[in-house]
């Protein structure tokens, strides 16, 4: 069963997004919150496999939420999805910096709102390939350091490969195909990576393959 936090300051989101969670039998939505002190003190009560926080709320908004659920070792499990109304904005980049496993329009298709509830709880990284781009485009753009002491030298040859191939939006399977290996072979990669580099999860390694400048907006 996949828990869910749902923290967002307008009862009305809370209560639609909650309609859609409660049809399926492998969620279950654990607890509401209001604003973002109320979703850290939920959080840790709780335990919530994805925690679906509002960028914007009163008190403590989304991203210093997302930062300290990150930051605090007890809530390793939790996966932290921001929600917001404006698509990708720089808010959202902050977001995905403070932690987050990635975020979601509030005007998504209702059909694929528990699907990527499913997504987020597994560990995969809600940034679609077209959001990838907007990444690069619109907030990697910046002269690029090479950062010492982050991991970057452990990672092998081959890792590096998967971490170029992630970072410019390619799932397992593309990877698989690309670097002629078994998609089974290509997550295993992935996973080294993200422990050597010390992330969370997907959406943190391509945040981290840019900002460390293993990758930039130039790579092919």
């Amino acid at each position: 069963m996949i828990r869910v936090l749902l923290a967002d300051d307008q009862s009305l989101i809370r209560s639609g997004f909650r309609a859609l969670l409660d049809l399926e039998e492998d969620i279950e939505v654990v607890a509401e919150a209001a604003d973002g002190d109320e979703a850290l003190r939920l959080a840790a009560c709780h335990l919530p496999d994805v925690a679906l926080i509002d960028i914007q709320m009163p008190g403590t908004d989304g991203i210093e939420a997302t930062r300290r659920i990150t930051a605090d070792p007890a809530l390793a499990g939790v996966h932290v999805v921001i929600l917001t109304n404006y698509g990708f904005d720089e808010h959202v980049f902050d977001a995905l910096r403070a932690g987050a496993a990635g975020f979601l329009v509030k005007d998504i298709v209702p059909e694929d709102f528990p699907h990527s509830v499913r997504v987020a709880a597994r560990g995969d990284a809600l940034l679609a390939p077209a959001i990838t781009r907007k990444l690069i485009h619109r907030y990697v753009t910046q002269p690029l350091r090479t950062d010492t002491g982050t991991g970057l030298e452990e990672l092998t040859g081959r890792e590096r490969e998967t971490v170029v191939l992630v970072a410019q939006g390619l799932s397992n399977d593309q990877i698989a195909e690309r670097l002629v290996i078994s998609p089974l072979t290509a997550k295993t990669h992935i996973n080294r990576a993200m422990a050597k580099l010390h992330v969370r999860d997907r959406a943190q390694l391509v945040v981290r393959a840019y900002e460390s400048g293993l990758v930039s907006p130039r790579t092919p």
